[in-house]
């Protein structure tokens, strides 16, 4: 039997559509056990067997084992094996929404499914344009289409590809919380302000955000990595703490420009390690990014040309004139 994650509201909806509904009384209030608990009892009560044949409720077991394949393709796999997983991860999207407990990973995978769509972009044959008609004047004002601009840096495979994924998309709803003072953290540590919106990308701006690597915070940064950079995990895990956070990615990517004079390397080496990054560039004898990206995990070269196009359509910023670190 074919087993895929079941969004648990449209099964409730679903199921209780076809039951007679009882005389309405006060619910109490569940916790998230209780409501897991529910949905199983009503996918097991009343789905048709026609459901239960190709669906199965999604347990916290089958979580898991999807997102560890997940990261094992995006660490290991190729472009094409990552566009593979588009449908199971939005229908798994659909499932995290619905379980109150996994929902700082939904945001995670939102992001995940962006990489996905890209991927399975690169690997598409590319399509024959077609003549494109001449205009007719119309009457009236016309309104100016955002221009992004164009990288003059040819370093970044990929980038034109996130900038159609990205260009219409509306901001996130909690970046205004959280800009001003990142901006202000990134620039009293020398770098560009502009490096502030590296948390769309990671976390969708949620300070509470989790992947299954262990990842967490608005910049998702590693136990490992955090500790170096000085933040404790207990009593209370200072990578949920945004200006904490932010200090600590600030001064790493601070330290990593300064290792590989590069902003598109400095990134890669965030999302992938300053070592495989260094052994890299020494294995295919290369100093930049694109003569690397094909070497470097399919996440890493994802999320480098992701970062530069966010940047170039929320601040206008061409990424190959991303200023260095200044002196503090």
């Amino acid at each position: 039997m074919s087993l895929r994650f079941l969004c648990l509201p449209l099964l409730a909806t679903t199921l209780l559509a076809e039951t007679p509904a009882p005389t309405p009384t006060p619910a109490p209030t569940a916790d998230s056990e209780d409501l897991f608990t529910l949905g199983q009892s009503l996918f097991e009560a009343y789905a048709p067997p026609e459901i239960k044949k190709d669906l199965a409720f999604p347990t916290r077991a089958q979580w898991d084992e999807f997102a560890a394949r997940l990261e094992k393709t995006r660490a290991t796999g190729s472009l094409a094996e990552l566009a593979a997983y588009e449908t199971e991860a939005r229908t798994a999207l659909l499932a995290l929404r619905a379980l109150p407990e996994y929902k700082d990973y939904a945001d995670w995978l939102e992001e995940r499914i962006d990489e996905i769509v890209v991927a399975k972009k690169a690997i598409a044959p590319p399509v024959t344009p077609q003549p494109t008609p001449t205009p007719v004047p119309q009457p009236g004002p016309v309104t100016p289409v955002p221009v992004v601009p164009k990288s003059t840096n040819s370093d970044i495979p990929l980038y034109d590809l996130w900038v159609e994924r990205l260009r219409d998309r509306p901001r996130p709803a909690r970046a205004d919380e959280f800009l001003p003072d990142l901006k202000k953290i990134f620039a009293d540590e020398g770098l560009p302000a502009d490096l502030a919106w590296i948390p769309e990308v990671e976390s969708m701006f949620n300070p509470r955000a989790k992947s299954p690597a262990g990842a967490q915070g608005l910049f998702q940064l590693m136990p490992v990595t955090a500790k170096a950079q000085g933040l404790s995990l207990l009593p209370f895990d200072e990578r949920n703490d945004p200006e904490k956070s932010a200090r600590a990615a600030a001064t790493l990517l601070r330290r990593l420009h300064g290792m590989f004079d590069s902003w598109p390397l400095a990134l890669a080496a965030y999302n992938a390690g300053e070592g495989r990054v260094r052994r890299t560039l020494k294995a295919e004898d290369a100093k930049t990014f694109a003569e690397i990206a094909d070497a470097l995990p399919t996440e890493t070269r994802l999320y480098v040309p992701k970062v530069l196009a966010t940047l170039a359509i929320r601040e206008g910023l061409d990424p190959a004139r991303l200023a260095a670190p200044s002196a503090r």
